[in-house]
């Protein structure tokens, strides 16, 4: 029996009349023989990674029966070569690819939360492909600080004396309380020891800054004479944590900023608030719900603000202290600092964004984030009938397709109870079961550019609102892409 191969390798290797496990396992190549007839391998990945894989490939045969008689019953030095060219192939992919968020949660912390306008993207490349003035002053000619390439932004922006840069809000709420309150007291709403998402909570935070966290009030109800009673010698300051992952309704009571800021004033505390998702604009002059903004926040007499940079701000992550200025200057003497600051093409991307909200009459047509939460019902519905059509024919004759009425999230804890109307499309099988529903989702999300949607109700949704790229979409919808993705069937 012979075979010539297609490509760059030519052999031929006869293995007739090899009938037993020791017959094959002496028929299997030698390293060096697969070596010398795929060249190319070699040229692609380098002599030893490929030698290795030669190994371990023919260690895998000698181990397993089943794949030795299959081999003999073919050729086993093709089957070695693809193999190791499969395996380097596979390792050679990154799993950190682009993907289509169709979830219907426009921040979905597992899947990056915010795009990047092309202006930062471009000073990212910029500054990661060449020397920068990170810390260096081109007019002094001596070390400077990263924090001033961002710092008068944020203070314009947000009605501040200064701020820094850390690498993201958890991080910023650490740095603080280290600083202002280690070994002391904070008093915080029981209301308010939120779970800040990835299982890391307020309280775990609090101790490990190592402050002493003092509870106040109910979950529900939270007076000011609570914060009163709690405050002694030993409280370092005072701490309201916005809620904006979660909501409690009904009988409830919380102090307000103001009166907080009032109480710490008249006991000589600093006033801290973690407002968590950063908005800096009137959301509803964007047609969305209402959410504090750190300005706004600060007029309420915040001494120090914290917030994330790729939530509602929509850049990329980090945490932002921001308030008066003999605080923020003791805080970056923490030599915590260093640990958490953030790099070179973080504070690149961070900048450019910052400058969009310069002018605010454009900040929907350039910033991603904001363009996704205000895009208009109308626009998403008009997109779902251009697309549904392709997913019907694809999907066919299995499964059905109907545009429906959903509603977005704008997700990592930003505005909890708050939906936005949006349009997608339900596919459903037609033979009623979960299975087949949940291999779709398996073939949706195998395909070249992965789509990821949600199965509800024995359906499987994919909510429009951030579809970018409709066309590279629409173009790996067919029968034959689906299939490839290995689950389609």
């Amino acid at each position: 029996m012979s075979w010539r191969a297609s490509g760059p390798a030519r052999f031929n290797y006869d293995i007739s009349g090899m009938d037993s496990d020791k017959q094959r396992l002496r028929s299997l190549p030698s390293v060096d023989r697969v070596l010398r007839e795929t060249p190319h391998l070699a040229e692609r990945w380098g002599h030893e990674r490929v030698a290795a894989a030669i190994r371990n490939e023919l260690e895998r045969m000698r181990n397993n029966p089943e794949l030795l008689n299959l081999a003999g019953k073919t050729l086993l030095l093709s089957h070695v070569a693809a193999a190791v060219e499969t395996e380097l192939e596979n390792a050679a992919k990154s799993s950190l690819v682009r993907v289509f968020n169709l979830t219907g949660t426009v921040l979905h912390t597992n899947l990056g939360r915010a795009l990047l306008p092309e202006e930062a993207l471009e000073a990212v490349q910029a500054v990661a492909s060449s020397p920068s003035s990170l810390e260096y002053g081109l007019q002094t000619g001596k070390r400077g600080d990263r924090d001033e390439h961002v710092e008068h932004l944020i203070c314009e922006l947000c009605a501040v004396e200064a701020a820094t840069v850390v690498n993201n809000n958890a991080a910023a709420v650490l740095l603080v309380l280290n600083t202002l309150a280690k070994e002391l007291e904070v008093p915080v709403s029981r209301g308010e020891l939120v779970e800040i998402g990835g299982s890391f909570r307020i309280p775990e935070i609090m101790q490990s800054s190592g402050c002493v966290l003092v509870e106040v009030g109910t979950t529900n109800r939270t007076h000011l004479k609570d914060y009163k009673n709690a405050v002694n010698d030993k409280t370092a300051l005072l701490l309201k944590v916005h809620a904006s992952n979660y909501q409690i309704q009904g009988f409830t009571r919380s102090v307000a900023e103001t009166d907080l800021a009032e109480l710490a004033q008249q006991h000589g505390l600093p006033f801290v608030v973690d407002l968590g998702s950063g908005n800096l604009v009137d959301f509803p002059a964007f047609k969305l719900p209402d959410e504090p903004t750190v300005a706004h926040t600060v007029k309420r007499g915040a001494d120090i603000v914290t917030f994330s940079g790729d939530k509602l701000l929509g850049g990329p992550q980090c945490g932002i202290i921001a308030g008066k200025q003999e605080l923020i200057t003791r805080i970056k003497k923490n030599p915590m600092k260093r640990a958490l600051r953030v790099d070179k093409m973080t504070l690149a991307a961070l900048v450019e964004v910052l400058r969009l909200y310069q002018d605010p009459s454009r900040l929907v047509e350039k910033l991603p984030t904001l363009a996704a939460l205000a895009r208009p019902a109308g626009k998403i519905r008009a997109q779902a009938e251009r697309v549904a059509p392709h997913l019907a024919e694809a999907l066919a004759p299995r499964y059905q397709v109907i545009i429906t009425e959903c509603n977005s999230q704008v997700g990592s804890g930003a505005l909890p109870v708050e939906t936005l109307p949006s349009f997608g499309v339900r596919i459903s099988a037609v033979d009623d079961s979960d299975e087949a529903i949940r291999r779709l989702a398996d073939s949706m999300r195998g395909l070249p550019a992965p789509v990821i949607g949600r199965i509800n109700k024995g359906a499987y949704f994919l909510d429009l609102r951030c579809l970018d790229r409709e066309e590279e979409f629409i173009a790996q919808l067919d029968k034959s892409g689906l299939e490839r993705s290995g689950n389609f069937a």
